[in-house]
């Protein structure tokens, strides 16, 4: 193998780099610098969407702050393109880029909880999953996603939202700092009183503005379990019930939460079987708070229709929040398209009911969350993540296994995309675009991407941040008009 690998370049030339860079590199690193090859390397470069394949020139695998800071300095100085991974979870893939360098943050994965001032501390590759477990020995939880097997940094970075949302306010209505390597090799500490606008535009910016080395969240007193489950019914009731659905989210206290989920059934244990393999209408619901309440504000819910299963009950939070985990396990293809709707229509419901009668495979679905309550007290403009409406947020959620699929499951989630564009909100949750909608930008931030490019200016103005659901600096723009 040569000595010298070529990489991708920030100008769009491929920049040599020689054998003496990566061992300078290396010397000072914590961790590691992989080339293909080396032992960590596919491991470092498999992400949890299996479409995504790519292969990185060089692989920082850092263990801390100081390997950012090296990794960062080293793309710098070299002119080089950089992704960043953290999870590994994101839909589009842009943890990993063919030829540029790839600065691995799983192995930060650290949480540290306090809990008398009751905040919880976490790396930027920890998982939800890390972040829950760790949370719930003091019986604090943070708001934060629905798979355990996420990312923090990216959820965070994108806004975040879940069970508790409701309640509690977004993962980002609940960031108190976070440490921040910029682009000229700093490492700051941003919060509402230190560096305000590099903390606003952290709230749901994405990775545009530096990598995060660590967060720093305020915890609640939630207790170790919820009344939480799901309740199940056949499809043919689902016309019927989405509309009841729709009303008892908009009259549901704070700590209720229901969303949900049309697919074919899972072999689920407590499914009878033969209705294993047929599509359903499922209702996933969690209350926080006092069970009675709980079972109180879930009574109309848990009347409606004739369902086949209901195994709402008291649960462990930790578990409630890794229930869908063995549906969304990594490897399997996946390709997501996304819509807000402040209410759903009849021409939405006929379009998505008409969609589930043509899954072009079993493990597609399309879900439907509800967010509101205290997330819709915040202002548009109070942080990065503007919609604050209350709202559904429907995720056409395309997986399978077989590539010779690949055609038949994207047209199909674009389909149903197109179908439900009359009513959709003016907005999209940036967590859940695909790669091939780097044009929605303007709906993921609104009102708020004018003042997001004048922050990107003047804390990244060279672009550096760019593998990413890219918000340009503002000036980089105007020279280019």
């Amino acid at each position: 193998m040569s000595d010298i690998i070529e990489m991708n370049g920030l100008d769009g030339t491929r920049k040599k780099i020689t054998g003496a860079d990566r061992e300078a590199l290396g010397a000072a690193l914590r961790g590691k610098a992989l080339i293909e090859g080396d032992e960590g390397y596919d491991t470092a470069r498999s992400i949890w969407n299996g479409m995504i394949d790519r292969k990185p020139g060089l692989v920082v695998h850092a263990m801390g702050a100081s390997d950012i800071q090296a990794a960062v300095a080293f793309a710098k100085d070299k002119g080089l393109r950089m992704a960043v991974r953290s999870g590994g979870h994101q839909i589009a893939g842009l943890a990993v880029e063919d030829g540029s360098l790839m600065l691995d943050l799983s192995g930060m994965r650290s949480v540290h909880v306090d809990p008398e001032a009751g905040t919880v501390r976490a790396e930027p590759g920890a998982t939800l999953g890390d972040v829950d477990r760790e949370s719930q020995v003091h019986g604090l939880a943070v708001p934060v996603g629905v798979n355990s097997t996420t990312g923090i940094a990216g959820l965070t970075l994108g806004g975040g939202f879940g069970w508790i949302t409701r309640k509690y306010g977004m993962t980002i209505d609940n960031l108190l700092s976070a440490d921040v390597v910029l682009a000229d090799g700093r490492c700051v500490k941003a919060s509402k009183t230190e560096h305000p606008d590099l903390f606003w535009a952290l709230c749901g910016g994405g990775g545009n503005f530096g990598v995060v080395s660590s967060f720093e969240f305020q915890g609640h007193a939630i207790g170790t379990e919820v009344l939480s489950g799901l309740v199940i019914h056949p499809f043919a009731e689902a016309a019927t019930l989405l509309p009841k659905f729709q009303e008892i989210c908009d009259k549901a206290p704070d700590e209720l939460t229901v969303w949900s989920v049309l697919r074919k059934a899972p072999p689920l244990p407590f499914l009878p079987e033969d209705w294993h393999g047929r599509e359903v209408l499922i209702f996933a619901a969690c209350y926080v708070g006092d069970m009675a309440k709980g079972e109180e504000a879930m009574r109309e819910l848990r009347a409606l229709g004739t369902p086949i299963v209901d195994v709402i009950g008291p649960h462990p939070f930790t578990g409630w929040q890794a229930a869908f985990d063995p549906l969304l396990t990594p490897g399997a293809r996946n390709y997501w398209k996304s819509r807000d709707f402040l209410k759903l229509g009849p021409g939405t419901m006929e379009a998505i009911l008409g969609a589930v009668e043509e899954l072009p495979d079993p493990q597609c679905e399309i879900f439907i969350a509800h967010v509101g309550g205290a997330m819709a007290r915040v202002p548009s403009d109070a942080t990065a993540y503007p919609q604050r409406d209350s709202h559904f947020t429907m995720n056409v959620h395309t997986r399978w296994e077989d590539a010779a699929k690949d055609k038949a499951c994207i047209a199909w989630a674009r389909d149903l995309f197109n179908a439900t564009a009359a009513d959709a909100a003016p907005s999209v949750y940036v967590n859940f675009l695909p790669a091939d909608d780097a044009d929605r930008l303007a709906e993921a931030y609104g009102g708020n991407l004018n003042r997001l490019q004048e922050i990107k200016a003047r804390y990244d103005p060279t672009n550096l941040f760019r593998v990413n659901h890219n918000i340009q600096p503002q000036r980089v723009q105007q020279a280019a008009q």
